[in-house]
């Protein structure tokens, strides 16, 4: 099974790569992050002319996650719990069987946090704690599930082509990586590292500002975060990189696993 989480940093303006990649690439779960749109407006039919179910929470202008299947979906959750106020559409899970077995996939959008010192950051820490918690109760369930998504964090320095540059943005903050960390100490195995290691210049963002991409100026803020049933079934992780090159592209690119 084929796993892949996306940025695509607006559908409708990326409709055509995404379409291009998703036909080339045919991952049998798909989690998207940022559509910039209400559930009515999401090009569904798309996507369904290519055998896929489509599940969304979006959001008018902002924010909104998404998570295309060949598989049914079952045991929808949308929204985190822990904020009956937060209206913010960031978190989408589901559940999909094959004959084998089940695998739980959320697609996450984690708020950015910037500028420092604001609400916004506050926001993200506050976020961030109660996805921990969705995980460790997750993880009674003793069951393979992939948080999938923009989590918005920089995990180390390795992580970054020039880290120093991000020591006041919120993607790099100690709270911030902390609070990733907590994530990781639950059990959950970071894909990418555990296929990869500690290789450098393993990115996953390159801003539109300054020649970022042509200079491979990149941080890696996108990840598949693995349950231990889910990591033990882990044969493969790639970034698809070349998806950057496409005409008008998001500043994102895809990430998938495969798991046996």
């Amino acid at each position: 099974m084929k796993i892949a989480t996306w940025n695509v940093n607006s559908i409708k303006a990326r409709l055509d790569n995404a379409l291009a990649w998703v036909g080339q690439a045919k991952p049998d779960v798909l989690c998207l992050q940022e559509l910039k749109c209400e559930d009515h407006a999401f090009p569904a039919p798309a996507f369904e002319a290519l055998g896929y179910n489509v599940l969304v929470h979006g959001q008018k202008t902002y924010n909104g996650v998404a998570i295309l299947s060949k598989l049914p979906p079952e045991d929808v959750t949308r929204g985190l719990a822990g904020d009956d106020d937060d209206a913010q559409a960031r978190y989408l899970e589901a559940v999909f069987s094959t004959k084998s077995g089940s695998v739980r996939v959320a697609s996450i959008y984690l708020p950015n946090g910037n500028p420092l010192g604001t609400e916004k950051f506050t926001y993200k820490l506050r976020w961030m704690d109660r996805l921990h918690a969705r995980a460790k109760m997750l993880l009674k369930l003793e069951e393979p599930f992939v948080l999938a998504g923009d989590f918005n964090v920089i995990p180390t320095p390795l992580d970054a082509k020039f880290p120093d540059n991000w020591t006041g943005d919120a993607l790099f903050q100690p709270e911030s990586r902390a609070m990733f960390r907590t994530l990781l100490n639950l059990g959950l195995t970071d894909a990418v590292r555990q296929i990869h290691g500690d290789e450098a210049g393993l990115y996953t963002f390159w801003d539109y500002q300054a020649g970022a991409w042509q200079r491979n100026n990149g941080i890696r803020i996108d990840h598949l975060l693995l349950s231990p049933q889910a990591a033990d079934l882990l044969k493969s992780a790639q970034i698809e990189r070349e998806v950057r090159t496409q005409e008008r592209p998001s500043d994102h690119v895809p990430v998938m696993i495969t798991l046996k």
